[in-house]
């Protein structure tokens, strides 16, 4: 039974491994899972087809046999409990690496999300630049306490785990600023992330929807 997963036909980001469809594709990966990708553009995203998958209208969705799941959280957390090798085999540490991915998505993620949006929301209103020091402050806030618990510590808990993989998709979401640099011992977290043979494989596979309809010389 083959696994379909939903992806931006356009990406906003132009293949740089930000958009949600992403952190699927890794997970699918890490575990040696086949999967196809269906493209869907935006106008698709919002007709009832992909709406009865993805009640907003969003992506990733999957798809495995009669099973319809969105969120990439909720997918990533399917895949793990279904095939070795995203969640420890020992009960605590399992759940230990749960609490991770929820801590990504629910604690550090927010503020990173606040902070990427507010150059394209809120740029010509007078008070943007104070805001924007505020936003990045509350970034650090997060980092601060991340970077402490990380230590000189490879990963946030043991060996590699589905919280690892939310937590440097999430972190990746700083690409453009100079916050992560501040971090050094994130920062080289994330390029251990990145540097994964089955990071690189959904990073290119990703990239290749990107350069596969550029227009020639573009």
């Amino acid at each position: 039974m083959t696994t379909t997963i939903t992806a931006f036909e356009d990406s906003p980001d132009e293949g740089q491994g930000l958009a949600r469809d992403m952190r699927v594709r890794w997970a699918l990966e890490e575990v040696g899972q086949p999967y196809d990708v269906r493209l869907v553009s935006f106008a698709e995203m919002k007709e009832p087809a992909h709406r009865a998958l993805h009640p907003f209208g969003q992506i990733p969705t999957y798809e495995e046999g009669d099973l319809v799941l969105f969120e990439s959280g909720a997918i990533i957390f399917h895949i793990a409990e279904r095939h070795a090798g995203l969640l420890p085999d020992d009960a605590n540490a399992r759940a230990r690496a749960i609490a991770w991915m929820f801590a990504a998505l629910n604690t550090v993620e927010p503020p990173i999300v606040e902070l990427e949006q507010a150059p394209y929301l809120e740029r010509d209103r007078s008070w943007y630049e104070e805001r924007l020091v505020l936003l990045e402050d509350r970034v650090r806030v997060r980092l601060d306490d991340l970077a402490h618990r990380l230590g000189d510590a490879d990963w946030l808990d043991g060996g590699f785990s589905a919280g690892d993989l939310m937590m440097v998709m999430v972190l990746r979401r700083l690409d453009g600023t100079d916050i992560l640099r501040e971090y050094p011992n994130l920062a080289a977290y994330v390029a251990r992330g990145e540097a994964r043979p089955a990071y690189k494989r959904a990073f290119d596979d990703q990239l290749a929807v990107f350069t596969g309809r550029r227009p020639a010389g573009g």
